[in-house]
């Protein structure tokens, strides 16, 4: 691994690696700064004071933790078998899913609200976590089968010899050697799911089930448009996120970089 080992070099890479930061960092603080103007911490309190605040959280909680769950159990299983099986037609597939990445969401709303209705699925958690998980599959399959390909095949050609057979294999050796990669799908896919607007907003209509981005909306209107309440409400829903990625920085990290090196 390359490595500044000289003072100039460490400065000099300090220098850049800071310089990379600050436009990302900016918009952090103007938020933070923002949703701490006019009543200060009090801006806080009114959206933690929100009727059914806790029950939105727990929506969203669920709606993120079911969608991770698929994703996970389907990505990973996916990337075993285009990576390490013999399938007719395997990189056919491949490409065909990775065709999906290209879907924007906003296209699919109309096909998927025309699915949801006759099936009973609108304004419920399945109206949004199903669609999530679609979308959120063909990336994480990309990741989980660059870094099983650079697991050595030698290890289950051992495993067979010990008997092992196609699931065994899988579960013994990709599902405890595949966790940098399954921490990068986890902060993928929370994300994606904890900040989705658009599908809850489109499918889920009875309050009961709101998530927490639609918060906001109790402090904009037709007479009322108070941005410290919003610039509030977005620091409170991003603490999950920061929490999720201060947990699992190190294995991020380590499924980030998983397959440049061979």
């Amino acid at each position: 691994m390359f490595e500044a080992r000289s003072r100039p070099a460490k400065i000099g890479l300090q220098i850049i690696v800071t310089i990379m930061v600050i436009p990302y960092l900016f918009p952090l603080v103007a938020m933070v700064q923002g949703s701490l103007s006019g009543q200060g911490w009090e801006n806080y309190a009114r959206v933690l004071a929100v009727p059914g605040f806790a029950l939105f959280f727990r929506n969203s909680a669920i709606i993120a933790v079911s969608t991770i769950v698929i994703v996970y159990a389907v990505s990973l299983p996916a990337a075993f078998g285009f990576s390490k099986l013999r399938i007719r037609g395997r990189e056919f597939y491949f490409w065909l899913i990775l065709a999906c990445i290209t879907l924007p969401e906003v296209v699919l709303l109309a096909p998927l609200f025309a699915l949801a209705s006759p099936l009973g699925l609108f304004n419920t958690y399945w109206s949004v976590i199903i669609p999530l998980a679609a979308l959120h599959i063909p990336f994480a399959v990309l990741l989980s089968r660059n870094f099983i390909d650079g697991i050595p095949n030698e290890l289950f050609e051992a495993a067979r010899v010990d008997g092992a057979n196609t699931w065994h294999a899988f579960w013994s050796i990709v599902i405890p050697l595949s966790r940098p990669i399954a921490a990068a799908i986890v902060i993928f896919t929370l994300l994606a799911s904890w900040n989705d607007y658009l599908l809850p907003l489109v499918f889920l209509q009875d309050p009961s089930t709101e998530t927490i981005t639609l918060i906001p909306q109790f402090f904009v209107g037709e007479f009322n448009n108070d941005q410290t309440k919003v610039l509030a409400s977005a620091v409170i829903t991003a603490i999950p996120e920061v929490g999720a990625y201060l947990l699992l920085q190190r294995l991020f990290e380590r499924g980030l970089s998983a397959g440049a090196i061979k």
